[in-house]
Order: C-alpha cells, then structure tokens, then sequence
C-alpha cells in the first residue's frame, strides 16, 4: 500500500502529463544507480523451495564482512530498507522522535502514524539520523548525539559510496543503535527489495520477530550474497560514480544551476525555479525531483550511459 507521502518515482504520472512510453523516459528523480549490478545465475530450486535457513546465514555472513560488522553487533536481513523503517516506531513506547525536517519523510511518517510525537530537536526517546542525508548529502559525526537515547536510527542507505563515512564500527554496538542498509541504491537493485537493520541485539532481535520466517526471498537472498562478496565490482563502481557525477554538475553548471549539496548517486541543485526546471526536462521526457519545501531545491540522478544525450538535449 502506498502512504501517499512526497517521493522520487510517479513516472506514470508524468507520462499521463506529457506523454511518451516509458522507454521514452529516463527516469531522474530517485538516486538509485542506473548501472546496476549484474544479476548472478540462479537455480530454479531457488524459486520454488521456502528459503532455508543456510541461505540467510550466508547472506548475512556475507554483509558482516563487506561492512566491516563489529562481533557484538546483530545483523537481519529484511525485504527492503522501507520494511524496517515501518517497524522502528514498534521497537519503543509511544513517545518522542526526533527527526530533521528536512530529511527521507519516510521515517517521520512512519513514528508520526504509529502515534508518536514528532520533534525536530529537544529531548526525545528515540531519534532518527539519514548519513549521508537526502536530499542535501550532509553527513553526520555523531558529536550532538544525547546519552541515554533509548532508539537512535541511523540510515545509511547512501554511505556505500564511501565506506570510511559509516558509523558501522565507531556505533553498532551502542545499546540502542539501529543502522539500516539497502541494496537499492548503490547497487542498483531496489526491486529486489533488500534491505539490512544492524545493531542492538535487543531491537534487532525484535524486528526480526516482527518480520516473522522467511522474510526475504530466496533469489533476493543468492542475489544479496553475490553481491557483497563482489568487491572488485563495489571499488570500480565508486571510482564511475564520483566520474559520472563531475559530469553532471558540469552540465547543469553550465546552465546556470548551482550545486546545493548530494552524494555520487544523486545531485542537489538550487535554480530560480525548480518546477519550471522540472517542467522542461519532462518536455525532453527526463523525470527530475522537486521539493515542496523549497521552490529552488532541484535533485537529479544520473543517467544511464546511453542517456546522457537525452538529459542535455532536454536541459537545452
């Protein structure tokens, strides 16, 4: 069921307003990669048989390893980063949550319907950090962090790009600490519906009784392991992307936006008019992001390879 909250996607929308089948478009306003990464074979017992309990132990092996995962700190894999997010506000009481305004309106959506009091500073039980944060890409040190906090969420969908950025280490085994990981973006595969909760043995042991058995699927585990094992393909992704991006602040440098903040999965530009922006590159059948909060807050993705042509020909 959708929530009906702000989110990047809604091509069908945008095809109803300017037409154009959706081979038309390239589809801009989410930061997932558009080089994803390749699908491994799998058996076909992988897609009739209940996934067993060895697959999951693998996978969940396998992302100790590629994050670095301190001993003390549980690991459970989930179907998608949004599953879990649904179920944070679970872990406590009723209380407080703080969360920036600006942010992935997800999270406060999600405390916000479960009854909790959302605040944007102040005493709170339970607090919600998006490092690197989307839209602006501003990471977060940790140094305001209250002691005592009960639930501190950290999201670090986006930090695969930069490894050195993560809390993983330096926070995972905090009592309370919650970080959450995704394979939908950096790796390009939000449709496999992956996604990872890390830390206090205590909050992941009850996300995991929520989620019951069997919650991620069987291909989605084999692709999950596939793809953590493989870094050779994580080192030549992050060299591309920081490649890619240059290319794309150039461009829309060129014509007058500046550069407000992202990460190497997704630009942040301020411009006069964001929807105006919007308005023309959806002419040249190219979906951007805007914000209604901010009417000059523009955020783009990248192309894929083949589409660079496209994006300009549309920005001119």
């Amino acid at each position: 069921m959708m929530t009906g909250r702000d989110h990047g996607g809604g091509l069908d929308a945008a095809m109803a307003r300017w037409g154009g089948t959706r081979g038309d478009w390239v589809d801009l306003s989410t930061g997932i990669n558009p080089r994803p990464y390749p699908l491994p074979d799998i058996p076909r017992n992988v897609w009739t048989a209940l996934p067993d309990a060895g697959a999951m132990a693998a996978l969940e092996d396998a992302a100790r390893d590629f994050w670095m995962i301190p001993a003390g700190a549980a690991v459970l894999a989930a179907p998608g980063a949004s599953a879990l997010i649904a179920r944070m506000p679970a872990l406590l009481p009723k209380g407080r949550v703080q969360v920036a305004e600006r942010t992935y309106n997800e999270h406060a959506g999600a405390f916000s319907d479960a009854g909790w009091e959302v605040v944007r500073d102040g005493a709170a039980e339970a607090r919600v950090v998006v490092h690197p944060n989307n839209p602006t890409g501003l990471t977060w040190f940790g140094a305001d962090e209250a002691p005592g906090r009960r639930l501190l969420v950290i999201d670090e969908s986006f930090c695969d790009i930069s490894l050195g950025q993560s809390h993983m280490r330096d926070m995972a085994t905090e009592p309370g600490v919650v970080i959450l990981k995704s394979l939908g973006k950096f790796w390009g595969l939000a449709g496999a519906r992956l996604g990872f909760a890390i830390g206090d043995p205590g909050h992941i042991g009850a996300l995991a009784r929520m989620l019951g058995p069997w919650p991620v699927s069987g291909p989605a585990l084999a692709i999950g392991r596939a793809a953590l094992t493989d870094m050779d393909w994580a080192n030549r992704t992050r060299q591309r992307l920081h490649v890619d991006v240059a290319r794309l602040d150039a461009m829309m440098q060129a014509r007058g936006a500046e550069v407000a903040g992202g990460t190497a999965l997704f630009r942040l530009y301020a411009v006069d008019d964001a929807r105006a922006w919007q308005e023309r590159l959806a002419k040249g059948r190219v979906w951007s992001r805007v914000f209604p909060y901010d009417p000059k807050w523009l955020r783009l993705g990248l192309p894929p390879e083949d589409r660079w042509d496209q994006l300009e020909a549309a920005l001119t």
